[in-house]
């Protein structure tokens, strides 16, 4: 897996290296006008966007197809794309992260409990969208899979609200917001790991041309 992941890295350097400058640029720019922070909750689901290009370009070129004829098992291709899906959010959110700490001695809106509730619905939106997604990247053709790609986000963000209020049931999210939020973060890192074994299923029952 190392090399596939090493290999889909070297592909999208400039891509990552432009999104993670961008958001940096962002944040501290953004600063006048709004909440730094926030930006945590944009920054992990729009950095994953190398995955979807690496996973259409392996497509287009028949990569998929050459590399079932070396010793790596299809599962572990999934996985790559998986876990290449974590590490991007991963840049993306300590790309947002950076401006928020050089500007917290002297923006008292930046607190740790503001971070920590941005990230949590930040990463949250990542695993969400990503877990629906991804499987659909290996049923549809890229252009459909696109389409699923962003109406993925906008799923994503109805699904946090939709737990937020079934959550809001039981424990007043507006008195117990980080708590409240936690419980989301983890229910969407679940919904991930089982999109990542509904898309091995997939991939190992499909005919590769």
């Amino acid at each position: 897996m190392k090399g596939v992941l090493l290999k889909d890295l070297y592909i999208a350097k400039s891509n990552i290296l432009v999104t993670v400058v961008s958001l940096i640029v962002l944040g501290l720019g953004l600063s006048f006008l709004l909440e730094t922070g926030a930006l945590l909750v944009l920054a992990p689901a729009v950095s994953t966007t190398a995955v979807f290009i690496s996973i259409t370009s392996d497509a287009g070129s028949k990569w998929n197809k050459n590399v079932l004829t070396m010793p790596i098992t299809r599962k572990r291709l999934i996985g790559e794309k998986f876990v290449f899906y974590i590490l991007l959010a991963g840049l993306g959110f300590i790309a947002a992260l950076i401006p928020c700490c050089i500007l917290m001695p002297t923006d008292t809106a930046i607190t740790i409990d503001s971070l920590y509730l941005y990230a949590s619905i930040g990463i949250s939106a990542a695993l969400f969208a990503g877990g629906i997604s991804l499987p659909c990247a290996y049923v549809f053709d890229p252009e459909k899979s696109q389409v699923v790609f962003m109406l993925s986000f906008m799923s994503s963000t109805g699904i946090i609200v939709g737990l937020v209020l079934l959550t809001n049931l039981f424990l007043s999210v507006k008195d117990h917001m980080l708590p409240a939020f936690s419980i989301v973060l983890v229910i969407s890192a679940i919904w991930f790991f089982l999109s990542y074994r509904i898309t091995v299923e997939i991939y190992q029952k499909q005919d590769i041309n």
